[in-house]
């Protein structure tokens, strides 16, 4: 499969883009910075170049264009910018789905966040924000006829990964960014995580399995 990552430099995108690349498929990374052009080179990951930032659906469209499928891994970065919350996290969100429709590429996987329909809709707090445009985008992916899997992981670690997880309705918790990898891998190649939306932490089910379950 051909596979689109929107934010293709991220931590679990570059792990996403070589568990994909090693299996056979073809990932794409989006990126903005020529200067990570090598790191997805050597990844074997095919790098595209767009600014999610400053950018169109027509443009997006193109990249996305003769996918099989699409995965958000963007985000705002942790700088306490919340406008950028608002440009990436929800807008850009958005748009790759506007894309992913344009180009007819029915599969998107979105990474979100646990705790989004908790969030303080009057807080300005950056957090919140984040968590407010999470929902946002989630929303209205699940709004739109495409075979999407909203996946909503816990507190992220860089810990070793232990290949087991829990996935349903959770209560908080944490999964390294290895195994979030590892998940989003399974899902787009398994037909029964199609218009779930499903929270992610380490656990004691083997990933295929626990995704086979959903």
């Amino acid at each position: 499969m051909r596979i689109v990552i929107a934010g293709g430099h991220g931590q679990i995108a570059r792990q996403l883009g070589r568990l994909l690349s090693s299996a056979g498929h073809q990932p794409v990374g989006m990126i903005r910075k020529s200067e990570h052009i090598a790191d997805l080179e050597e990844d074997g990951v095919e790098p595209a170049m767009i600014d999610l930032e400053d950018t169109d659906v027509e443009a997006m469209t193109e990249i996305v264009r003769g996918a099989d499928a699409v995965v958000f891994a963007a985000g705002g970065g942790a700088d306490g910018n919340a406008a950028r919350k608002e440009i990436v996290d929800k807008g850009a969100a958005i748009m790759l789905a506007d894309a992913a429709e344009a180009a007819g590429v029915r599969r998107y996987l979105m990474i979100s966040s646990m705790g989004t329909e908790t969030a303080d809709p009057d807080s300005e707090e950056v957090f919140q924000v984040y968590l407010l445009a999470k929902q946002a985008a989630d929303d209205d992916v699940r709004s739109r006829d495409l075979d999407w899997t909203v996946v909503r992981p816990g507190r992220l670690t860089d810990d070793v990964p232990t290949g087991h997880v829990q996935v349903g309705t959770l209560e908080r918790g944490a999964v390294t960014r290895r195994d979030v990898a590892h998940v989003l891998a399974e899902a787009l190649e398994a037909d029964n995580t199609a218009g779930k939306t499903f929270d992610l932490l380490n656990g004691d089910t083997p990933i295929r399995k626990a995704v086979s379950e959903l």
